[in-house]
């Protein structure tokens, strides 16, 4: 199977859950929690997951998925990164800024992805040929410095501060005195995918797995901008349109936490 034919059961797997998120978005669910408070999850995103799995395994039989809910099944040489709900505390309270992300690789190696927000049906895709939003070619550009620039951030988290303790705090407020603008809108995978498009020109978070950044790195690769690190391993998050100096950037002091 190729990379288009991977991108359009990704596609159309993401667009399979739109409606009944669309239909859920602004009923206050119930929520339960996961590792603590801070972890919401709720009924829709079992569900949207075990939708997405469907479509997965009905188009595609034999391969790997890696599921925010579900966790890891399967095997083989491909691999599905999944997260049926990126911002599920948003998606609960009745906050527009969520989306599914699906990403596959092959081999260990990203080849294709969707970021899809249900509420604009805005769908960022990507292969190793491009990126795209509804279809036109996306490039990811920007503000070159920290002072012009609008900075997406996750950091710091509960777990950060529990960690670092008043550091974290110094570290954040470096980055609001640095920055233009510093916003949390509270998806990591979206917050990529904005990059990607060049709406935002930086992106920073902590902790994040796979299934959170893996479509929103290929995104902004492919769109001409610059994701730091291993998007298929455990860790922090850091990206930025092309052409931001990243060297003089108080990103690039503050992502180096273990320094502090």
């Amino acid at each position: 199977m190729d990379e288009t034919q991977l991108l359009d059961t990704a596609t159309e797997a993401a667009r399979s859950v739109g409606p009944r998120l669309r239909k859920a978005f602004r009923s206050r669910p119930e929520v339960s929690t996961k590792r603590d408070f801070h972890d919401p999850v709720t009924e829709h995103d079992r569900s949207a997951e075990e939708a997405i799995r469907a479509v997965i395994e009905a188009r595609v039989p034999g391969s790997a998925i890696v599921g925010e809910e579900v966790g890891a099944t399967g095997s083989g040489d491909l691999t599905w990164y999944v997260d049926p709900i990126d911002g599920t505390a948003n998606f609960a309270t009745g906050l527009p800024f969520f989306c599914v992300s699906i990403a596959v690789a092959v081999r260990g190696e990203l080849v294709a992805g969707v970021v899809y927000d249900p509420v604009r049906e805005d769908e960022f895709t990507a292969t190793t040929a491009g990126a795209w939003c509804n279809g036109t070619p996306i490039r990811s550009r920007g503000a070159r410095a920290d002072r012009e620039a609008m900075l997406l951030c996750a950091y710091p988290t509960p777990l950060d501060l529990a960690t670092e303790g008043e550091a974290a705090l110094r570290r954040y407020g470096r980055l609001l005195e640095s920055f233009s603008t510093v916003r949390r809108p509270g998806s990591a995978a979206l917050n990529l995918a904005h990059v990607a498009a060049g709406w935002s020109d930086a992106t920073y978070g902590t902790g994040s797995h796979p299934w959170d950044v893996a479509a929103g790195a290929l995104l902004v690769r492919q769109a001409g901008g610059v994701y730091v690190g291993d998007p298929l391993a455990k860790g922090d998050y850091l990206a930025h349109v092309g052409g931001f100096d990243l060297a003089g950037s108080v990103l690039a002091e503050v992502s180096v936490r273990s320094s502090g």
